[in-house]
């Protein structure tokens, strides 16, 4: 389990306004996965002290409080703290034990939570545990949740059940890793929150700062998301420093939208539609990114002809795919010289000369008696390749790749891209390979591809991965084509000839400071908060 530190949790429960100011005892509020009760110390404590100052019997709390923990012997523990505090606080001990068992349920939020409104709050840092490391009915369950798409993480399930059970100005506060923000596996999350009628209020990222008990591997955000409509959004970074800070110096400034010593905040009049990413690592780098993405142009683009696109999955690698400098003995137009991410070095495609056995041409998928060399050759892996899901469908269609090669490639220049690496270095196909499919391509009509190439290269072809796409332990970066697309280019023509000499030298020389000078020019960018 991941506990959250006790000056977050006070942050959190005021940015979501759980305060004592408020007659507390007259709302609900739902703490989903109670676990060492780090949150639900702090509730009790409020509305205890909300009754005293409303000089109402605690007893008259008997609803307030909802918290799930699922583990029998936690949520007995949690039990015995949640009675000392009421006694504490001056409860008779029969009512403080009643109470404590009724607002503590050893239950799973997800089985129980029901899809209607009856919360005012609620607060937490649901778990994180991805499905397939779960029983197979319990998996199925959650996978009844709309939003728990693909390799979705729990938490998913657990912020639309928060939802869904909000009454009108509810809020939903959690502490949570942040991937979902950016990612597929958190689109339709993003999706329901947009266009489902609740307003993102607050994200604050900390991922430099201890908010937990122990050291955990994800990174953290604190969302408060309304029921309510969208309006503007303050987008801050928690920075070291912050936990020794003032507690109301903090939040005045949060809920200002101002910078301090241990606060960058800044403040959005509007937010992002349906699944699109919430790129909130800093509010400079929002602030930067919105103004370019209402400037420039996408790179994707129908009006330069510019598309993007992965290489070929073939689903049997070691078939399909030579050893460098290999050539079996099948027919020449089944071979077709293939890129891979190793060789790609300085702007320039070094090929391996590693071949893909094809089984494609420009009608689609070659008919084997028509080859009898190349059928000869996949005969012995007949049993392997019919087995793969790609082929079940159609079992006279046992000898294609998963994806079909797109013949119009082959002997296009193309701009390469690595899946996954430290930068975004770009390299150059003349038209010589074919892509596999740990690289992505990128072809154009109206692009000089060199001087695209610089563009991307450029710190300022790294902060717009850097803001869309999720990052990697160790420094590196999911260079996946949802994100390459996202990226803002200038139109071509706009491009001097003085600027286009020094991007396509910066891309000749791999001189990643001229690229990023001109392209500074070109975007009227002084620096990158970055």
């Amino acid at each position: 389990m991941v506990y959250t530190r006790p000056w977050v949790v006070d942050i959190i429960l005021d940015l979501a306004g759980y305060t004592a100011e408020k007659p507390l005892s007259e709302l609900v509020a739902i703490e989903p996965s109670a676990g060492d009760g780090a949150f639900l110390r702090a509730m009790v404590l409020r509305l205890v002290e909300s009754c005293k100052r409303r000089t109402v019997p605690i007893e008259s709390a008997n609803d307030a409080i909802r918290a799930f923990e699922i583990d029998p012997e936690t949520a007995s523990q949690a039990r015995a703290m949640v009675r000392a505090i009421l006694v504490e606080g001056g409860a008779p001990p029969v009512t403080a034990a009643r109470l404590a068992r009724n607002w503590i349920r050893s239950e799973d939020f997800l089985e129980t939570a029901l899809a209607f409104p009856i919360a005012d709050f609620v607060i937490g840092n649901p778990p994180y545990i991805r499905l397939e490391d779960m029983p197979a009915a319990k998996a199925a369950l959650y996978r009844s949740f709309s939003t728990m798409r693909g390799r979705a993480d729990l938490y998913i399930a657990f912020y639309q059940a928060a939802l869904m059970q909000l009454r009108p100005n509810g809020v939903c506060a959690y502490i949570c890793a942040d991937r979902w923000l950016l990612n597929d596996y958190g689109a339709a999350l993003r999706e329901f929150i947009t266009t489902q009628g609740y307003a993102v209020r607050y994200i604050v990222e900390a991922h430099d700062i201890d908010a937990f008990e122990s050291d955990v591997s994800a990174y953290p955000a604190v969302t408060v998301i309304k029921n309510a409509p969208q309006g503007p959004v303050v987008v801050a970074k928690a920075l070291p420093g912050i936990e020794r800070a003032d507690r109301s110096y903090v939040l005045s400034h949060l809920t200002s939208a101002r910078s301090n010593t241990v606060l960058q905040a800044a403040r959005f009049n509007s937010w992002f539609h349906g699944n699109e990413p919430w790129p909130c690592a800093s509010p400079e780098a929002l602030a930067l990114l919105k103004r370019l993405e209402s400037q420039f142009r996408r790179l994707e683009d129908a009006q330069t002809g510019t598309r993007i696109g992965i290489g070929v999955a073939t689903g049997a690698d070691k078939i399909f795919i030579t050893n460098p400098g290999e050539r079996p003995d099948v027919e020449a137009s089944r071979l077709l010289p293939l890129a891979l991410s190793g060789d790609l070095a300085g702007g320039r495609v070094n090929w391996s000369g590693r071949h893909l056995l094809n089984p494609w041409d420009a009608r689609g998928l070659v008919r084997l008696n028509a080859h009898p060399r190349f059928a000869d050759y996949l005969k012995p892996h007949y049993a392997k390749l019919a087995a793969r899901h790609t082929a079940k469908d159609k079992p006279e269609h046992w000898h294609k790749t998963i994806d079909r090669v797109n013949m119009a490639l082959t002997g296009r220049e193309k701009l390469y891209i690595a899946d996954i690496k430290d930068q975004l270095l770009p390299a150059l196909d003349e038209g010589e390979t074919y892509p596999h499919h740990n690289l992505y391509w990128i072809t154009s009509e109206r692009w000089d591809l060199r001087v695209l190439g610089a563009l991307l290269m450029s710190d300022v072809g790294r902060f717009f991965v850097h803001s869309y796409g999720v990052r990697m332990r160790g420094g590196y970066y999911r260079f996946q084509a949802q994100y390459l697309r996202r990226i803002r280019v200038p139109a071509p023509e706009s491009i001097s000839r003085n600027q286009s000499t020094a991007l396509r030298r910066a891309f000749d020389t791999q001189d990643v400071a001229l690229a990023t000078k001109t392209a500074f020019e070109i975007y009227g960018i002084d620096k990158l908060p970055i």
